[in-house]
Parts: structure tokens; sequence; C-alpha cells
């Protein structure tokens, strides 16, 4: 399936690239920091009004917070993410693979997807790969592929296991959405599939997958599992491995690093 957007490389200095990157719901001028609507309202008390003021150009929810609150069938009823949160932008929603991290007391990982006890009441939730597609047809733009962000420190053995697993969850992912939009059945047919990069701190496990991933042909391709406790020195040494072998022709997104300045 051809991709259905653009991305367009400006200019390159060593690794640093400016770029322009065209979608259904608007173009993005990269590189360029996502403001964060978790369950679908900005933090701050901040309006979707508001972040079109301050020059805001990519919106991002997390699949996992949405289906607790306010829950993927009120926001389908309400027209779909857009229209719920009055944002006409780019809307990206995450992956879900960061709460696999944040509450792995409250979870249990089989081949089928990911079963958790809800932070909120306790009740059992299982995300397979399609709950989390459909749960995912609330029109946001792009949509991260289901992965697992693996804790640090760990073991090489349980990362390399656990990189081979979300490759096989992306090829699945990427299936499942391919068919949803074949029969009709996606809200959003125009939604794009980004894929992770995991391999925790481990450089050869890094690589691989990057390369396992690059062979799918995706809409675009992130790099995940990095500043979630390692020393910062490590994140840009996996950033500077993995780099080299992302594809040169799609937009890169690197997963939960931003910090403003004031």
């Amino acid at each position: 399936m051809p991709s259905l957007t653009t991305f367009k490389l400006l200019k390159q200095e060593h690794n640093a690239r400016r770029g322009e990157f065209k979608t259904v719901h608007g173009t993005v001028q990269t590189p360029a920091f996502q403001n964060v609507a978790t369950a679908g309202a900005i933090k701050g008390g901040l309006s979707a009004q508001d972040l079109q003021q301050i020059g805001t150009q990519v919106m991002l929810c997390n699949t996992y917070h949405l289906h607790l609150r306010p829950g993927d069938q009120l926001v389908a009823d309400m027209g779909g993410l857009h229209k719920f949160t009055r944002w006409n932008g780019p809307i990206l929603t995450d992956s879900g693979g960061f709460q696999v991290f944040s509450l792995s007391k409250l979870r249990k990982i089989t081949e089928e997807g990911v079963t958790f006890a809800s932070h909120l009441d306790g009740h059992r939730i299982f995300m397979g790969l399609r709950r989390v597609c459909r749960s995912r047809q609330t029109c946001s733009t792009i949509a991260m592929a289901f992965d697992e962000c693996v804790e640090n420190p760990a073991q090489h053995a349980y990362s390399k296991a656990s990189c081979e697993r979300t490759t096989r969850w992306l090829k699945r992912c990427k299936a499942e959405m391919a068919r949803l939009k074949q029969e009709g059945k996606a809200t959003n047919p125009d939604q794009l599939l980004f894929g992770i990069n995991q391999g925790c701190t481990f450089a050869d496990l890094r690589v691989e997958h990057m390369k396992q991933i690059a062979e799918l042909e995706l809409d675009g391709y992130a790099i995940g599992g990095l500043a979630v406790g390692e020393p910062a020195e490590v994140m840009y040494e996996m950033i500077s491995e993995v780099e080299p072998y992302m594809p040169k022709d799609k937009i890169r997104y690197l997963m939960g690093v931003g910090t403003l300045a004031t």
C-alpha cells in the first residue's frame, strides 16, 4: 500500500534534518515538539484554540488513557478525536507501550497482547492487536504501532525476545489496519502507521530491530524506549547507532524526549 503522506527533506547538516511533513490534517514543519493531551485534554487548562494561537503543530493523545477516560466509544460517538478535542491539526495516538513499562506491576504480557489492571479502579483491560487498532480508529492522523518499552536495566536475552515480539505485533498491526481500510471499516482511511524501534540500551539489538522494521515500508519511524532512566549519554549513543539505518525518505520521531526552555 503506498504511503498516504509526504516527507520532504529541506536541509541537512550532519545528522540534523529540517523537513516538511504533509498529512491529511495539515503540514508539519520539522523538527517539531508535540503538545501532549494524554486523555484528549491539554494539561494546564489550555484549549485547542490556545494551541493554535501559540503555533502548535501536532497534538499527542495516548491509546491506553483514552480507552479508560473518556472511553473509545464516547470519542467515536462524538465524531472522533478531532471533533472531541476541537483540534483540527494532526493528532498522533501513542502506542500504549510506555504503559507496558510504567505500569509493569499491573500488567501481564503474552503473544496476543497485554492485560492491565486499570490504575484507576483495578478492572482488567486486555489490549490486543485488534483492540488497539480499532481503538485508534478515532480519526487520529498518526497511529503508533503497539510495542513493549523495556525497563532499564534489562537482560539482553529478554530485550531480544521483546524486540522480536514487537516486530511480530507491528506486522500484525499493519495487516489489521490494511484490512480495516480495505473493508471500509476504518473511521479514518487516511490514518498513518509509524513503527517503533526498541532494544533497550543494547546497540546490536537496536540496529537489528531498526533494519527489520525499515523493511516494512511504513509511513514513519520512531525511536522508543529511551529517556526512561538511562544516562543521557547512553541515550545519545543509542540514537547515533540507530540513525544510519533509519529510512532517509521517511519522517522520524524521538519518543518521550523534549524539554521546553524557559
